[in-house]
């Protein structure tokens, strides 16, 4: 299964995305401010404030002590760890990682909780499937 996230709006304080699954609108998002970070890129990483790089990455379902529950969590993201999908509802609440939800206002989701479980639900049915999940964050 092939999750894309797409970002549509970058903003000083955040940015808004749009996610699909296999091509079908999922939630809206929210992440921290981007900054265009990585080897040979002239952006500065703020720990807890700086979106991931674009970019393809495996996701897994994997017990989160901070947030005790389930989540999904991307892996192998360059200068990030503990990358996950949960939620919230304003940038203080990201913490760099993804927050899904419908948006209502800029630089705000709502139904966040409910957007969470239906992501949840794609990832397990998927790997019910003998499928691997991969993000794909543009």
């Amino acid at each position: 299964m092939e999750i894309t996230l797409t970002r549509i709006d970058k903003q000083a304080g955040y940015t808004m995305g749009c996610m699909e699954a296999d091509g079908e609108y999922v939630c809206d998002t929210l992440e921290p401010a981007w900054r265009d970070v990585g080897p040979g890129r002239p952006g500065v990483k703020i720990p807890g404030r700086t979106a991931i790089p674009e970019g393809r990455y495996p996701a897994v379902i994997t017990w989160s002590p901070r947030f005790r529950a389930w989540l999904p969590l991307l892996l192998h993201v360059p200068m990030f760890e503990g990358i996950r999908i949960h939620a919230g509802n304003t940038p203080d609440d990201t913490a760099g990682c993804i927050l899904p939800g419908v948006s209502r206002s800029p630089g705000r989701v709502s139904e966040s909780a409910a957007a969470v479980q239906r992501i949840k639900n794609l990832i397990v049915r998927a790997k019910q499937r003998g499928e691997g999940v991969w993000i794909r964050i543009e």
